[in-house]
């Protein structure tokens, strides 16, 4: 079992800086993911910023913006924590 997300950050570059429970910190990049049909949403900068949340422990976005986890764009929180821990660059 992985542990939780507990805090996203976006920023206006299509990454965003994601925190585990366990302190660790990594930044996803999503440029790549938005060729995919299922993301073309997030092609808007507004939508990517502001749709950006947690929602069943990990990265998701809130499209629709009424908190169901069914409904929303999410990234599995093993590839998550699969990337390589980052220090902190947001103050």
């Amino acid at each position: 079992m992985f542990p939780k997300v507990v805090q996203v950050i976006p920023t206006r570059d299509y990454s965003v800086y994601v925190y585990f429970e366990d302190g660790k910190i990594v930044c996803y990049d999503m440029r790549s993911m938005l060729k995919k049909e299922v993301f073309w949403p997030l092609k808007d900068i507004s939508v990517f910023m502001d749709a950006c949340t947690v929602l069943n422990d990990t990265l998701a976005w809130d499209i629709q913006g009424n908190r169901d986890s069914a409904s929303c764009l999410d990234i599995a929180p093993d590839t998550l924590y699969e990337l390589p821990y980052i220090e902190e660059q947001i103050g």
